[in-house]
């Protein structure tokens, strides 16, 4: 295309000069007047024109494809085992079907909403079990459907802190954090706040919990435990 449009310019310009000479004769050297013609018909420069946008997908070092709108997985989180909870941002996506991919967020409820689907329950299950159960919701629909399920942000593993402390509520439990990291997050003890008194309940199936006791001062000096917290803990300080 770009050699046709060449040649086109090229026959053109020879026209016009040899018109120019035609109409004044004096112009005796006809390769002067196309050279001029020439510079009056500049070709437009690399700077004029806009590159095609690159629409080849980028990919990482193991030659998948990248994509770098999907939020990472915090540290110390295994994808494999980690179980999807209330309020978790999932992104869905079926190849090919564009209208079925959706981004989600698990209800109060623990499901999602899916286009052809209505209603499925999520809370609980791992990303590999809920690509399965979904490939094969999808099958009366979709020829051959392929279903990936990516976790782009975790809310439901909260841990909450109540009492005699700085700021007191819920907090995200995105890595591992340990009862000294979790009331220094919350500003510290309060100034009647018991070192001694402080303890954990914990839930430990059937509805039941357990009471973890835990010392401030000896954690501080580490000559005492300070335990890692599960999602779920609730850290009384007195």
């Amino acid at each position: 295309m770009k050699k046709e449009t060449s040649v086109g310019m090229s026959l053109a310009i020879g026209a016009l000069a040899c018109a120019i000479c035609l109409a004044y004769p004096s112009f005796s050297n006809a390769q002067a007047v196309t050279s001029d013609v020439q510079n009056l018909v500049k070709a437009p420069s690399s700077k004029d024109v806009h590159p095609a946008t690159d629409k080849t997908p980028k990919r990482d070092a193991a030659g998948e494809e990248a994509h770098p709108e999907v939020a990472a997985l915090p540290e110390g989180i295994d994808l494999k085992t980690y179980r999807i909870g209330i309020e978790d941002d999932l992104m869905i996506s079926v190849w090919r079907e564009p209208e079925l991919s959706n981004q989600v967020v698990v209800r109060p409820d623990g499901k999602i909403t899916m286009p052809l689907l209505n209603d499925i329950q999520v809370a609980g299950m791992r990303t590999e079990e809920l690509q399965n159960l979904l490939t094969e919701k999808l099958k009366p629909f979709v020829n051959s459907p392929q279903v990936t399920v990516i976790v782009r942000g975790i809310r439901s593993r909260k841990v909450y802190l109540v009492g005699n402390v700085g700021h007191q509520g819920t907090f995200t439990l995105n890595d591992e954090k340990t009862v000294l990291e979790l009331i220094a997050e919350a500003g510290g003890l309060g100034p009647f706040a018991k070192a001694g008194s402080i303890y954990i309940l914990r839930e430990a199936g059937g509805g039941k919990k357990v009471r973890i006791g835990f010392d401030y001062k000896k954690a501080i000096a580490g000559t005492g435990p300070n335990p890692v917290l599960q999602p779920g803990d609730l850290v009384v300080v007195r």
